[in-house]
């Protein structure tokens, strides 16, 4: 029994290390993208001036925006993730893989809406900023390498899902529960020797006869 609850708890320990790792993998391009999205806010501040002096004809940066965006939920999801690794808890699990798998369905649907719809450019606003054309150019003339960044990324955010869904399974970390139940006899033994022996039994005293 003893040697069940070890195996069963560094199972457990491998299992929340490797949601680290594949959870580290999303929380990394969540912070790229925040990083580029600071960048290309900089430059555009820069062309316009300043935000409020540019004037109500100004465009409206929506990509920058909505790459910021993706990058802060990217981050706030790898913290919950990493939370949910930590403690093993199947409410934070649950959570964890509820929020990851939204993001994984929106962004099969703007994938499929890339691929299948010949007219994708025209579900998006224009962007003024020029931002987007720069980033769609960026990724015709590297294919190659941003197919395997999407790749690694899809990986770490399918195996994060199935990972949670394992530890959920598992259920929650209950500590002492994982123990055999030798230590409880364990803890019961001095109990029983400490037990106060019976006194032996001594017969009436008797007045001393003269």
């Amino acid at each position: 029994m003893r040697g069940k609850g070890a195996m069963g708890r560094m199972v457990r320990s491998f299992l929340q290390s490797l949601l680290k790792l594949a959870n580290s993998v999303i929380g990394l391009v969540g912070v790229g993208m925040i990083l580029y999205s600071l960048w290309m806010l900089r430059v555009w501040y820069k062309e316009v001036q300043s935000y409020w002096g540019a004037g109500p004809d100004s465009p409206l940066p929506w990509f920058i925006y909505t790459i910021l965006g993706l990058g802060v939920s990217l981050s706030v999801i790898t913290c919950s993730g990493h939370i949910a690794a930590e403690t093993a808890n199947v409410h934070c699990l649950s959570c964890y893989m509820v929020l990851l798998f939204s993001l994984v369905v929106l962004e099969s649907a703007v994938t499929a809406d890339v691929f299948l719809n010949s007219d994708w450019e025209e579900d998006f606003p224009m962007d003024k900023t020029g931002r987007f054309n720069e980033l769609k150019n960026f990724v015709r003339t590297n294919f190659e390498f941003c197919k395997w960044i999407a790749l690694v990324v899809v990986a770490a955010q399918a195996s994060s899902i199935l990972l949670a869904m394992v530890l959920r399974a598992l259920g929650s970390y209950r500590g002492s529960y994982y123990d055999s139940d030798d230590d409880f006899i364990h803890a019961r033994l001095p109990l029983i020797r400490n037990q106060v022996q019976p006194t032996p039994y001594i017969g009436e005293a008797r007045p001393p006869l003269y």
